[in-house]
């Protein structure tokens, strides 16, 4: 295997297969993200006198051919070639010669993984604020439209109080808005420069860091570099942490979902060719999707726990127990993707039976209505509390179950959707994506 690092002697066959790993197959997920980085530093290197200007444009030129041949699938690494970074350098060096070999110049490999992974959880973390926002919208729309619905709520799994379909899916909702936070911090820290930290201890050519900072559209950069070197974990932890929330919304869902097909409860439904049948039971109709989604959402939810293990008594500097967490992060990525997508899909066809608490057999969710009423009136409330249990004790409980009045704000009466969807538009409008589009518009227009 030809490798850029290799001086005289090479490494066994095992020792390479087994330090390599799975990095092949998620290096074409930072290919194009290799390729833009590459773009800014031999701008900067250009600027202070590293290339000369004619040399930056050919390697503008070839590097941008790369880009658009990534793009249009026509990339790969070659048999024998060990990275991405590699691969790019190879390229521009056999098509425009010895000026690909002087782009290496002023960075290291570490620091080159560390800004392609950067670049990519960026625009991971897009589609994540995406696919939840349009799940958001999903589930405000059946808030909306299902809010006079009702339907029992449940502590301990029992029978508690009434709740509505509006409630429960607009709870989902606020919910994506709070897990969207995490995912904030998980950007931030994604948006930071880390370009020009080399090997975790700086260089002696005169970098120019806040350049690449701006040409790459970040917000900020890792001023320290050791820090720099040490953000590797760190981010991935944190996006960990903050795929975890959104699972974990989404597992509570798909529960849910689960208990309520159940035919005990019947209380919603999907069309036949959304469920799955039973190879002997003819009547089967099962909710495989959500309980992939909860199984799914499961294993995220473990990703966190794993990454930190991963970063326990890891000393400052490189290490290359760090290549492991991409097979972590990179198929947890796509696994939420998916999750996030398959719920709005789902949830676009679900169907809520209606008049749900008028069945005698939840008349007693509403006895805390009742107590309410007679304090209202003027019964202390203990009075009233007992009262109402002889009642139920006797079987001589007799509720109005079709009226209630619950007028507090987030209450069954007042859901509270629009300051809801303002939450959203507030954590949305944290990401500037558009800073993002504007500087890789101008790296390769």
């Amino acid at each position: 295997m030809t490798k850029l690092w290799q001086k005289a002697t090479g490494s066994k066959k095992e020792v390479e297969q087994f330090t390599i790993g799975r990095d092949p197959e998620f290096d074409s997920l930072l290919a194009p993200f290799d390729v833009l980085g590459s773009m800014a530093h031999a701008k900067m290197l250009a600027k202070i006198g590293l290339l000369t200007q004619e040399e930056n444009e050919i390697l503008q030129k070839g590097l941008k051919e790369i880009y658009f041949e990534i793009e249009q699938g026509q990339f790969s690494i070659a048999e024998g070639v060990e990275d991405v970074h590699s691969q790019v350098e190879f390229l521009l060096t056999e098509r425009f010669g010895e000026v690909g070999k002087k782009l290496h110049s002023g960075r290291s490999r570490n620091d080159q993984v560390l800004v392609d992974l950067k670049l990519y959880y960026r625009a991971a973390i897009r589609e994540l604020v995406e696919d939840t926002q349009e799940l958001f919208n999903q589930l405000i729309s059946l808030s909306e439209k299902h809010k006079k619905d009702l339907m029992p709520g449940y502590t301990h799994t029992q029978l508690a109080m009434p709740s509505s379909f509006g409630l429960w899916f607009g709870s989902f909702a606020e919910g994506l808005t709070e897990d969207l936070g995490l995912l904030k911090a998980a950007f931030d820290l994604s948006n930071k420069n880390p370009l020009g930290s080399a090997a975790g201890y700086g260089s002696s050519f005169p970098l120019d860091r806040t350049m690449t900072t701006t040409l790459l559209g970040f917000e900020d950069m890792h001023h320290n570099v050791i820090n720099a070197q040490n953000s590797r974990g760190k981010t991935e932890r944190t996006l960990a942490f903050a795929m975890a929330g959104i699972a974990a919304t989404l597992n509570r869902l798909a529960t849910d979902v689960c208990l309520f097909m159940n035919q005990h409860f019947a209380f919603i439904s999907f069309p036949d060719d959304l469920t799955t049948g039973s190879s002997i039971m003819p009547h089967k109709k099962n909710p495989d999707v959500f309980e992939l989604i909860r199984s799914k959402t499961n294993q995220i939810q473990g990703i966190p726990t794993t990454v930190s293990y991963m970063l326990t008594n890891m000393s400052t500097g490189y290490h290359r127990d760090l290549q492991l967490m991409k097979e972590e992060i990179f198929p947890g990525i796509d696994t939420l993707k998916s999750c996030l997508n398959m719920t709005t899909f789902m949830l676009k066809s679900i169907k809520v039976r209606e008049n749900i608490l008028d069945e005698v057999f939840y008349k007693h969710v509403f006895s805390v209505e009742v107590v309410n009423e007679l304090v209202l009136k003027g019964v202390p409330f203990r009075d009233a509390y007992k009262q109402v249990g002889l009642d139920i004790e006797a079987d001589n409980f007799t509720p109005d179950q079709k009226h209630l009045n619950h007028t507090h704000e987030g209450s069954i009466g007042n859901l509270g959707t629009a300051e809801i969807q303002k939450k959203m538009e507030k954590a949305t409008g944290t990401f500037d994506f558009g800073k993002i589009d504007t500087a890789f518009a101008q790296l390769l227009k």
